[in-house]
């Protein structure tokens, strides 16, 4: 990407000695030029701000910009946690809208709301309530982590409601958020019925199911022996053009560590669907996400895909 043109670059280019003023005018009468995307090898589909877990130290967004600028992250996403099953602070999105709003070009805001939560006027209330947060700016829902089942009526509620605003739902699901089974037949159920809606898949449960030969209790754990033909995850990916992953957190990077030549290849014949995540969330936080995907040597298509293009389109940033 080249480096826009400063002010005194441009006049000193100009022939004939143009004074400064005449320069000014003279890119006063310019059309502006098209805003591009920040400069960096990667956009992060999974951040937080603020402390997560009473284990961890708060992480501002100056911290978070700065740890950006040295791993090449060109903007992120930060997720609100809204359920008390989700982290031992809620994160709200009033809180993730605020934090983020004097640095947009950057940090990409979710929103988030509990399905428990009580409200009225049913799904046009619900879906009111997430508009205030796509107005003031989210551009997806999540982390979506409550302690209940992944297809719950009041989830489906939210998916409905996300769907017609066009908010991806990321969602963590193991044996306590978002529970589910093995192979996935809650979550297919969803893909099946919310067709609108995006849905981005994260967490030990979530990444367990890269294997066939699962148990449903392995749902809640970091499987490390070699992956096995049968795996929900393409089974399902295969089947619903709607469902993306998150390869965030130590649960993302097990799943590729766990076999690389797997990992390798699902990294590829995937790339259209898996989006560079990190669910950095606090000073000094290890991320093997940094290290693993420098080494794979993928593709420069699928690094391309992977690493920023399908958050932009997904997204839609500029």
């Amino acid at each position: 990407m080249q480096h826009p043109v400063t002010r005194r670059q441009f006049c000193r280019q100009l022939a004939g000695g143009i004074s400064a003023a005449v320069c000014s005018s003279q890119i006063a009468l310019q059309a502006a030029p098209a805003k591009e995307s920040p400069m960096g090898r990667y956009i992060d589909i999974h951040t937080h701000l603020g402390q997560t877990w009473n284990s961890t130290k708060p992480l501002s967004a100056k911290e978070l910009l700065g740890w950006m600028d040295a791993n090449d992250i060109a903007q992120a996403v930060v997720l609100p946690l809204a359920s008390p099953e989700s982290s031992s602070y809620l994160l709200t999105p009033d809180f993730v809208l605020a934090e983020t709003k004097p640095h947009r070009d950057r940090l990409i805001p979710f929103c988030s709301i509990d399905p428990r939560t009580s409200y009225v006027h049913g799904r046009k209330g619900l879906t009111d309530m997430l508009r205030r947060y796509v107005d003031a700016g989210a551009k997806g829902f999540g982390e979506h982590k409550p302690g209940v089942k992944i297809n719950d009526p009041r989830n489906q509620a939210l998916y409905a409601a996300c769907g017609e605003l066009e908010l991806p739902v990321l969602f963590h699901l193991d044996n306590v958020r978002n529970t589910d089974q093995a192979g996935l037949p809650g979550l297919e159920e969803m893909l099946r019925t919310y067709t609108k809606t995006n849905f981005i898949g994260h967490a030990n449960g979530w990444w367990a199911s890269i294997s066939g030969g699962i148990t449903t209790d392995d749902l809640g754990k970091y499987p490390k022996t070699p992956v096995l033909p049968g795996g929900a995850i393409d089974r399902l990916m295969d089947k619903y053009p709607n469902l993306y992953g998150d390869l965030s957190a130590g649960s993302g990077a097990n799943a590729i560590m766990r076999d690389l030549k797997f990992g390798r290849e699902f990294l590829i014949r995937r790339a259209d669907r898996l989006m560079f995540g990190t669910d950095f969330l606090s000073p000094g936080q290890d991320v093997p996400q940094l290290t693993l995907y420098r080494q794979l040597e993928l593709p420069v298509e699928v690094q391309t895909k992977i690493f920023r293009g399908n958050a932009q389109r997904l997204l839609k940033l500029s």
